[in-house]
């Protein structure tokens, strides 16, 4: 509650200047008159620019959720994980803000936990505000901040959106300055210390500028209680700023000056204790079996605080905190000429990222430093222009240029435990316990990359009902990276000795450069028939390209024990899709009903892979799986079901796998550090047959497993949600009730389909009630989880691979109460 006389002067500073800005002779607002409940009323027609032009929803061609800002406030959605809550094809996955990933139809940036932390692989959604493309994922886990809608674009949008959207874009719109006096002002209390504050002021400068200020605060405690040290861990601390000049002489020319700043600095993000899973090593080198040897080595018996995840305890011994930020500064002018409209879109963005981490994520002293200092520029600037008019051709063309350079240091330092928890295996004796104490790895990172891109899109009405649409870009990228780390520290060792190879498993000094370029070209075509004005039909075909990426946080380890070079670049990623549609409108204009059946192929699928041959670590590396296949259906639906009441509900179904993939992952089951490549083969001896033989082990190639027909990691097979908002006129005012609903399928978040690493099904509800006073103010009570719903949001698999698998439990149930002001 430190910052609640910052929040509440924020309010009242909100509310007083837009109070200041009416005019003296302004009227008194009117209150609405009462409505009758069973008046038949039409939906609101939604405006999208799906298509970079403002087009109605149900007139675009085009798979898209869509969520208004009011819809965003009345669920309390403020970042992307939520997001995900109400659009079902949409999947958000952060085990901390740099290892952020989402998918939309289960494909986009790989979904394991630590995907998001090689700076040289980038995501297949592409992340755009107010037509600005953001680099790099974790600028997606920061709060949004005062806006209009956000529109979810599934499927290829190669042509428009040609930056990485190979699955699909997330296009978010700022609310604009306005030049009619407004603002508005929003304080939250909830349980776990939770406050939040929201407030915005737009008004006219002059005649010709105006000016809009938006600013957000969110603050909760730890929801995972720290039996070591008493603190509660994964707290909230963030703040998010908004500030826009609009210059608009005249009708023709719009330009919008924005500045944006958002930060998170709180002690998070850690896991606890899911289960163990069992693999073929000896018993003496699993999880239990180290645990209970532990006193031989001077440490006692390790027991872990609880053994049911969602009592969330903790009893980390290392420091856990986060600190990050982004921002950046775009100009954004359209020129209305009237034959067509010329866009200029001009952006500088920035991220940084510290942490402190405690990897191994018990209260061991296994690794006591895992760190990645970062700092990501970015500048992009596109033209385009868009015809306007009725006439029975339209287009949009334009240039695009993107670059962006990344600096990273990655540190990486082991403690006390570390020898005897790692390092002695059956293919090392046994090493004094202090040999890999204070051993770490020092390095530096730098990625830079340039992206160039030319685009067009046209669509002919080649009959008063059909129309076709052809879309082309052309991408040229080009990327250099160069990585270096050094060793030092633990027990000193004389070089080529057992013991220093042994510490050499841990960590090895690395030292290389790769660079990648090329071009290819992506784009759609589309067919759409109007059968009536309130019934339309399309079926497209999409191809989408995503240039190949570098490794850029070090290079698995071969047999040999020497790092694999051939991994240090990925190729290219293209995806194939096709798609069938209807959006109709029924009931009067009163509901909405919208269909799409797809199915997508993705060559060389860019993903990251986890390496089981390292001696110790598990060193995670990007990778192309060969073929990846998705296939589904898609259903929104809206109602105005009567006056004051409107329904949301979507469905989504998908049915994704790995369509070619002979040489994947080892899963933790078959992992065996005696057999060649350390996975167990496909046939055991005879004497084992019955206990080890590996179905999916390959024959030709030892230590790989087959993946294919094996579901995609990350993707349930069924996801919907389902909401409502009702406001009921009383007196002078209205009650107000909003009810969403979101359940997922299961699903296994681990690329190679280990048994131990699937993720169950949940449902997560959360609502509000409330009454309007008057047009100015308002008061809820709010829940976040109503049914306090249990379900994990990331796992992972503990550093050393002793078959502990560690898991981010949800948010358990808030309860709150809101005050709005709007002026």
């Amino acid at each position: 509650m430190r910052r609640a006389p910052l929040f509440a002067a924020m309010l009242a500073c909100s509310t007083t200047m837009a109070a200041f800005a009416q005019p003296d002779d302004a009227p008194a607002p009117a209150p609405p008159p009462p409505a009758d409940k069973n008046d038949a009323a039409t939906l609101d027609k939604i405006t999208v620019t799906a298509r970079q032009r403002e087009e109605e929803l149900q007139k675009v061609p085009v798979a898209v959720s869509v969520v208004s800002g009011e819809w965003l406030d009345r669920s309390y959605t403020v970042n992307t994980q939520q997001l995900s809550l109400l659009v079902p094809s949409l999947y958000y996955n952060s085990a901390n803000p740099r290892n952020t990933a989402y998918t939309i139809r289960g494909l986009g940036s790989n979904t394991l936990s630590v995907s998001a932390a090689n700076d040289g692989i980038e995501p297949g959604v592409g992340f755009y505000v107010d037509g600005v493309y953001h680099g790099r994922p974790a600028t997606a886990a920061f709060d949004f901040t005062d806006i209009e809608r956000i529109e979810v674009l599934r499927g290829p949008q190669g042509t428009l959106y040609g930056k990485n959207t190979t699955a699909g874009a997330i296009n978010i719109t700022s609310r604009e300055p306005t030049f009619v006096p407004e603002g508005s002002g929003e304080l939250s209390v909830g349980e776990n210390g939770f406050l939040q504050a929201k407030a915005n002021v737009s008004g006219p400068l002059s005649d010709t500028v105006a000016g809009r200020f938006a600013a957000q605060f969110t603050e909760r405690d730890g929801v995972l209680h720290n039996v070591n040290t008493g603190k509660d861990e994964n707290s909230l601390d963030n703040y998010a700023l908004r500030g826009q000049l609009l210059f608009k002489p005249n009708d023709d020319l719009n330009v919008r000056l924005i500045a944006d700043v958002s930060n998170l600095d709180s002690d998070c993000c850690t896991q606890n204790y899911l289960r163990v899973g069992t693999s073929l090593k000896s018993a003496a080198r699993q999880f239990e079996g180290l645990a209970l040897n532990l006193p031989a080595h001077g440490f006692p018996v390790y027991v872990p605080p609880s053994r049911n995840v969602y009592d969330r305890l903790t009893d980390i011994d290392a420091p856990l905190h986060i600190n990050t930020q982004d921002g950046g500064v775009s100009l954004n002018a359209d020129w209305n000429l009237g034959a067509v409209t010329l866009t200029s879109i001009t952006a500088w963005r920035y991220w940084k990222w510290d942490v402190a981490n405690d990897r191994d994520y018990i209260g061991l002293p296994i690794q006591t430093v895992q760190r990645i200092p970062s700092r990501q520029d970015q500048y992009s600037q596109e033209f385009r222009v868009a015809s306007n008019g009725e006439g029975p051709l339209s287009y949009v063309g334009g240039l695009y240029f993107y670059t962006q350079e990344i600096n990273g240091k990655p540190i990486s330092v082991y403690g006390p435990a570390a020898t005897y928890w790692l390092v002695s295996t059956t293919n090392f004796p046994r090493m004094p316990d202090n040999l890999a104490d204070g051993y770490g790895q020092y390095g530096n990172s730098h990625f830079e990359m340039k992206s160039y891109a030319a685009f067009g899109e046209a669509n002919y009405r080649i009959t008063d009902k059909l129309t076709a649409t052809l879309g082309l870009r052309y991408t040229y990228e080009d990327k250099n990276g160069d990585y270096s780390t050094t060793v030092s520290g633990g027990l000193p060792t004389t070089p080529g000795s057992i013991q220093d190879n042994a510490k050499l498993s841990l960590f090895r000094p690395q030292s290389y450069s790769a660079s990648d370029s090329g071009g290819n070209v992506s784009g759609r075509t589309n067919l759409a028939y109007q059968f009536t004005d309130s019934l339309m039909s399309y079926l497209s075909y999409a191809r989408g390209y995503k240039s190949g990426g570098l490794n850029m946080s070090g290079l698995p380890l071969d047999a040999l024990n020497n790092p694999a070079l051939a991994t240090a670049v990925i190729k290219d990623e293209t995806n194939k899709t096709w798609e069938a549609g209807l959006k109709s409108a029924w009931w009067n204009g009163r509901a909405t009903l919208n269909l799409a059946a797809y199915h997508t192929t993705v060559d060389n699928y860019q993903a990251n892979i986890t390496s089981s041959v390292e001696t110790a670590a598990l060193r995670t590396y990007p990778a192309n799986i060969p073929e990846v296949t998705v296939k589904g259906f898609e259903a929104d639906f809206a109602a105005q079901v009567f006056q004051g009441f409107v329904l949301h509900a979507s469905l989504a179904y998908a049915d994704g796998k790995y369509s070619d993939y002979p040489l994947g992952p080892c899963p933790l089951e078959w992992q065996n550090p005696n057999a060649t490549g350390g996975c167990q083969p496909f046939k055991a001896p005879a004497s084992l047959a019955n206990k080890t033989s590996n179905p999916r082990g390959n024959p030709n190639v030892p230590g790989a497993y087959v993946l294919t027909g094996l579901p995609l990691a990350g993707l349930s097979k069924w996801a919907g949600s389902l909401g409502f908002d009702y406001v009921l006129p009383f007196r002078t005012g209205a009650f107000l009730f909003h009810v969403d609903s979101s359940a997922r399928s299961g699903y296994n978040s681990d690329t190679s389909n280990s048994i131990y690493t699937r993720i169950a099904g949940y449902n997560v509800t959360n609502a509000s009630v409330g009454y309007r006073f008057n047009d100015h103010w308002e008061a809820d009570v709010f829940a976040r989880n109503v049914f306090d719903s249990n379900y994990i949001t990331a796992l992972t698999i503990q550093t050393g691979n002793s078959g502990l698998i560690l898991g981010q439990p949800s948010d358990p149930r808030m309860v709150g109460v809101t005050v709005r002001a709007n002026f």
